[in-house]
């Protein structure tokens, strides 16, 4: 099929998508709770298991379509921008159920979206579940509830393709490059060869599909990560049962720490699969292997030629996410003191050999908490909230 031109990739579309009353980076069952309730009546969420600290988690299946989508999200506590992409791609579909791309969309397809897998850990703010343990390392052994009730949902359902939906720290470049991987993705391997199977062409092609739908906005700010082959993980068990699968991670856009901009490319990407997956729109998968993949090229802050005892050196910063309340705090912590870093920072400051000074007066040393420092005259805040 010839590929018409996707109006659902612009900005407008996705302005009038957006569900607002979600933001930030802390998500859990409430705020779901909440846009169920303001959609009951049109979106019809089931209670179809619970977490360890008996925690409701919910699923929805919505269409008809020969063709069945299931997607899962905060599989990780502390991940949440694609849960609120998939709020936004739901509420798309109620406030405009009378667009006709919506309304082919679920007739040819039928998704099963389970929003928050793990309630415990999003409730915590941690990535793994209330018994510590990470549900995507627990899909042979199934020793907890969440992973059961997944892989309870992926036999009874029965999906053609899944979607695996994550965040990704901000240390990620696309590439050894100095641009962030804004979006990644992965088809996850079947096996210890890595073998190209039917499965990972097709989820490799779908990926190459959103890559050339998203590089108008993104450009080369797009990776893939390794394929090294885990079974434990969820992804590489169900392309081993022979199901495409494509592993989704938000990453960081510039100064988006609550991921709001990021989350508007989710969107989209999500859109883009779809709309792939149900017009049969294929991109040859070699294409898959051109996406340059992921490294770990940046930190938060560099302070760079830093007077320190006389040498100059490089400070390197990352923040630490904690929960304060309801909300997510970003703590600067030095995580090394280089000679000469070769890393980029998404900020950097540049001493020009003089000294500086902590706001707490304390030692420049590592795993200390950076708040603010002082440079001459100028005093520089590191916090970015």
């Amino acid at each position: 099929m010839k590929e018409q031109a996707k109006l659902w990739l612009s900005n407008r579309d996705y302005d009038s998508a957006k569900f607002r009353k979600v933001a930030g980076r802390y998500f859990h069952n409430n705020h779901l709770e909440d846009f169920m309730s303001t959609h009951s009546g049109k979106l019809e969420f089931q209670t179809i298991g619970a977490s360890v600290e008996n925690k409701n988690i919910y699923g929805l299946q919505i269409g008809s379509g020969s063709k069945k989508v299931l997607m899962w999200s905060q599989m990780h506590g502390n991940e949440s921008t694609t849960t609120k992409a998939v709020l936004d791609f739901l509420n798309s579909i109620v406030v405009d159920a009378d667009n006709p791309y919506n309304k082919s969309m679920l007739e040819r397809t039928t998704l099963y979206i389970i929003p928050i897998l793990n309630p415990d850990g999003a409730a915590y703010y941690t990535r793994v579940n209330a018994n510590a343990i990470d549900l995507n390392r627990d899909m042979q052994d199934l020793s907890q509830p969440e992973s059961r009730l997944l892989m309870k949902v992926y036999r009874e359902f029965q999906p053609d393709f899944c979607l695996n939906l994550h965040d990704q720290r901000t240390i990620f470049s696309a590439g050894e490059t100095n641009l962030p991987a804004i979006l990644s993705f992965l088809t996850p391997s079947s096996d210890i060869d890595r073998s190209i199977t039917a499965a990972r062409k097709n989820s490799m092609s779908l990926i190459a599909g959103m890559v050339k739908d998203l590089k108008d906005e993104l450009g080369e700010s797009i990776g893939r990560y390794d394929d090294g082959f885990n079974l434990n993980c969820a992804g590489d068990t169900f392309q081993h049962h022979g199901t495409p699968t494509i592993l989704f991670e938000a990453g960081h856009y510039p100064e988006d720490y609550n991921r709001d901009v990021t989350r508007k490319f989710v969107f989209k990407a999500l859109r883009s699969c779809l709309d792939r997956i149900m017009n049969d729109q294929s991109v040859d998968y070699h294409q898959y292997f051109k996406i340059p993949e992921n490294a770990k090229c940046f930190r938060d802050v560099v302070l760079r030629n830093v007077n320190i005892e006389g040498e100059q050196k490089d400070i390197l910063i990352q923040f630490k996410e904690t929960l304060d309340r309801d909300r997510i705090r970003f703590v600067p912590v030095i995580e090394n003191i280089l000679d000469d870093s070769v890393l980029y920072g998404h900020r950097e400051i540049d001493a020009a050999g003089k000294m500086i000074r902590l706001m707490e007066e304390g030692a420049i040393s590592e795993n200390v908490i950076v708040n603010k420092i002082f440079l001459n005259d100028d005093i520089f805040k590191l916090n970015p909230q």
